[in-house]
């Protein structure tokens, strides 16, 4: 190829990059691009926010739970202390169970 080629296949080149169609077809190319990246942004804030969401839920039933755990814990505490009640009072009756058995044995033999 001689000069004068390369000269028109360069002129030819750069008319068509700059033509008006060429320069809608960048035009649009680049407002594609952008359109592109506001959805990825928007996707990606979407995103962030369903997981902000989640996080306060799971910190509530976190919170929640931790409640209901001292509760149980209270209420097992109580229970604990009537149980130990109770068998002391079972213990006191068996013992005076046993004596009036004992009374009453007596007692059948003297009649």
């Amino acid at each position: 190829m001689t000069s004068p080629d390369i000269t028109t296949v360069i002129v030819t080149v750069l008319t068509v990059l700059t033509s008006s169609a060429a320069w809608k077809f960048w035009e649009k190319r680049a407002e594609k691009r952008e359109r592109d990246k506001q959805q990825i942004q928007k996707d990606a804030t979407l995103y962030r926010d369903d997981l902000k969401e989640r996080i306060v839920k799971l910190e509530t039933l976190l919170t929640e739970a931790g409640k209901d755990k001292e509760e149980m814990r209270h209420t097992i505490i109580e229970l604990t202390a009537q149980v130990s009640k109770l068998q002391v009072e079972v213990e006191f009756m068996r013992k005076e169970n046993e004596i009036l058995r004992q009374e009453n044995q007596f007692l059948r033999e003297k009649i």
